[in-house]
Parts: C-alpha cells; structure tokens; sequence
C-alpha cells in the first residue's frame, strides 16, 4: 500500500511539474544597448538625407527603451515616433503595411481608434528569426516611406546582433 501512494505521489508531482513548465515563458526583448544603438543609426540615416527626426525604440511589449531627437526636429515627431513604435510592435507589422490592410478592408477600420495607434508609414517591428522583440518608429521626414527608410537603415545596422 505504501509504494502505492509513493508511486501515486510521484506520478502527481511529475503531472504538475510537467504542467508549470508549460506556464512559464522565456522570451527575447530589447536591451537598452540594443534599443540605443538602433535609435541613433536611425537618426543617422535620416540626418544623412537632411531630415530631423525623432527615433523612438520600444521593447516586445511597446514600452519605451530609448529616444533620440535630432537637433530640429518638430515637437510632434515625438508623439508620432513613440506611437508608431508602439502600433509596430503591438500589431508585429510595419504600420504602412498595417494602413494598407485597413484601407483594403473597411472591417479593420476601427484598428485606428485602438488608443495609441497611429497608422503611419514609419513604425518597423525588430525581430530575432520569426520573434518580435521591439520596434523603432520615426517622425519627421516628409513621408511615411522616409520614415520607414531610415527604420530600416537602423534596423540593419545593429543584424548582427539580431540573432
């Protein structure tokens, strides 16, 4: 009797740690290195081009890690920055791609009055593989298209660390 509640004792424990294991995620986010390092190649790329921006770098979870401000940029590059970081990494898609998708279905429409969203060329997620683990978004250049061009830039200047 007694090896059959130590048998029925240890067949419980393993069912349970089986289970916790299955509750408790590991996941890659973005390092302030990381984050700093993308802001300023993002910067750098579109004062390369002659627009003052802003960069805004946020983790997996849209919180901010970094902002860089060029010198001139206009105060609303902030605001549009952070909320094109944020819509990026939210929808785990570029936000012109995302702008794109509502336009071609009226349904989404509503995904724009999401609180924080901004629809905006500009917003790139970061991945590692197939894993979002952040996104920059910038505000400034004349364009959306721009916006993502120097996304872009940052984003390929720190790949090797991206992995």
């Amino acid at each position: 009797m007694r090896s059959l509640h130590c048998a029925s004792a240890l067949i419980l424990s393993l069912a349970t740690l089986g289970a916790s294991a299955q509750t408790v995620r590991v996941e890659k986010n973005m390092s302030l290195e990381l984050a700093n390092k993308i802001a300023a190649a993002t910067v750098a790329a579109c004062s390369a081009d002659k627009f003052n921006v802003t960069a805004t770098v946020v983790d997996r979870a849209g919180g901010v890690r970094t902002v860089l401000r060029a010198d001139n940029a206009g105060p609303h590059t902030l605001a549009a920055s952070q909320a094109k970081a944020f819509t990026s990494a939210s929808g785990k898609n570029t936000t012109a791609a995302m702008w794109e998708g509502v336009q071609k279905n009226p349904a989404s429409a509503n995904v724009a009055m999401i609180p924080g969203y901004l629809l905006l060329g500009g917003g790139v997620p970061v991945k590692v593989g197939d894993e979002v683990i952040g996104a920059v978004g910038v505000g400034g250049a004349p364009g959306g298209h721009l916006d993502e061009k120097c996304a872009l830039a940052g984003i390929a200047s720190v790949q090797d660390m991206l992995k």
